[in-house]
């Protein structure tokens, strides 16, 4: 249907798991499964409920009569108690029990917590893929040297591999804080309509400890392991800020990964994958852009904008409930997990394919060089009888001069050239050439990546390795 308005994110960026995760039937067929479960913690708490009631709503807990529930809805503008009515008309036996003492945010809510939680786990699969990906190749190029820029101006050299322990670092944070996230999650349980559980006092005679251990029952049978201890109508928004603020964490790590990528296929020495039929560009066809890494920055921007939405949301809840929450929250939360799970998607697919020229690598780097290795110049000259402030001094002036060169001439960086003319430091061409290795400018560079390989991204590879091996197909 091309008359209508598609997201972007369903039609071109998520992927079918996490679309079925944030799908209606996935919602309903949850509502059902948590009435299945209330009734039948409500039938082990002593209440008159009939095995035949439960087999009855399990019976038909995923075939979903979706044109009754929509025509009722139109009738009476509720969207749980038109999907009640629509599951009591299949369960005749068991329609009088459906939902019994429950609200709306019982089913709402607590599908709310599992369906975040089951998002959260395969972002969770996804960001352990990019970062096992992301050793691999920060382990290739653990030795490559290359140049470091601070402000994009050379700077002391690293190496390929360093780099991009920088970027694996930073999803290393992320996956600390998603863990712990995970960790928190909880299941509203059955509140009732302000969260003093009222209605299920009654329904128990009063037994207040019927009360509690229908909230454990509850979360057990739906996977979790403990209900939030106090609650309004709702769970506290501040839940959704906490999950939205870990998918804006990711995004901000991918979004730095795709400029550094971005500027790196400027300067030609790293490239993102490009497939034989790709087009660069409308007009010009010798270019390749790099589209995915500038798709990824895209995406990261609106996930880490789509953050203030729950923030809003929770700082303005009215007392125990408001519904000026669930228009933003069927917006804002599957939009932010269906972008994540698109960058992640395009993160793995651009470090899967990354292209790295070392020629261009050693060019630029050795161009630059001459300037880094003045102070081991200085060190050699000082040795062989030189006074360190009056070479200090000469070799200040004729970087400025080699400078000059490049800038307003265009030559190539004739630094060597001019401390070898210059009698202060009694040094030979032959012997500033063996100062001009790259590898004795990169300090622990190597080193650094192998530990950090080591000691903290292994054993956690180690820990998930039954969750690696996927792949990322690019729909466009």
């Amino acid at each position: 249907m091309n008359d209508r308005y598609k997201s972007p994110l369903s039609e071109r960026y998520a992927s079918r798991q996490m679309q079925y995760i944030f799908s209606p039937d996935m919602k309903f067929k949850t509502w059902r499964k948590l009435w299945i479960a209330l009734a039948e913690t409500e039938k082990e708490l002593g209440l008159p409920i009939t095995q035949e009631q439960i087999d009855e709503l399990k019976a038909h807990k995923d075939d979903i009569n979706y044109d009754v529930a929509k025509e009722r809805e139109r009738q009476v503008r509720h969207d749980v108690m038109s999907h009640v009515y629509a599951y009591g008309q299949q369960c005749p036996k068991a329609k009088g029990i459906i939902h019994l003492g429950a609200t709306s945010c019982y089913v709402g809510d607590n599908t709310d917590i599992i369906i975040m939680t089951d998002a959260l786990k395969l972002v969770r699969r996804k960001l352990i893929n990019v970062m096992a990906e992301l050793a691999k190749f920060a382990d290739q190029y653990k030795n490559q040297p290359t140049l470091a820029f601070t402000h994009f101006q050379p700077a002391q050299p690293t190496t390929v591999g360093k780099r991009a322990a920088l970027w694996l670092h930073d999803l290393y944070l992320d996956l600390e804080d998603l863990d712990y996230v995970i960790s928190t999650m909880k299941m509203l349980g059955s509140k009732g309509t302000t969260g003093t559980q009222a209605s299920f006092l009654e329904l128990f005679d009063g037994d207040h400890d019927k009360c509690r251990r229908a909230d454990e029952i509850i979360a057990s049978k739906m996977g979790f392991d403990s209900c939030y201890p106090v609650s309004g109508q709702t769970y506290s928004r501040k839940v959704d800020t906490r999950v939205l603020n870990v998918l804006a964490g990711i995004a901000q790590s991918a979004h730095k990964f795709s400029n550094d990528v971005r500027l790196l296929q400027h300067l030609k020495e790293v490239e993102e994958p490009f497939e034989k039929n790709q087009i660069g560009s409308s007009a010009m066809a010798y270019k390749r852009n790099p589209m995915r890494s500038e798709r990824i920055a895209s995406l990261a921007n609106y996930v880490m904008s789509d953050v203030m939405n729950p923030m809003l949301v929770a700082s303005t809840q009215w007392f125990e409930r408001t519904l000026d929450d669930s228009a933003n929250k069927r917006l804002s939360i599957p939009e932010g997990f269906l972008a994540v799970d698109g960058i992640l998607d395009l993160y793995l697919n651009v470090v899967d394919g990354l292209v790295v020229y070392p020629k261009v690598i050693e060019k630029h780097f050795m161009a630059e060089l001459p300037f880094m290795a003045t102070e081991n110049i200085m060190m050699d000259a000082v040795k062989a009888g030189g006074d360190r402030q009056e070479l200090h001094e000469k070799i200040r002036q004729l970087s400025m001069e080699a400078g000059k060169n490049v800038k307003e001439k265009g030559l190539d960086n004739n630094l060597l050239e001019l401390i070898a003319a210059d009698p202060a430091f009694g040094l030979s061409m032959d012997e500033l050439k063996k100062a001009m290795e790259p590898k004795r400018y990169v300090g622990r560079a190597p080193e650094q990546v192998e530990e950090f390989l080591r000691e903290v991204i292994g054993p956690v590879l180690k820990k998930n390795e039954e969750i690696l091996g996927m792949t990322a197909e690019i729909t466009v």
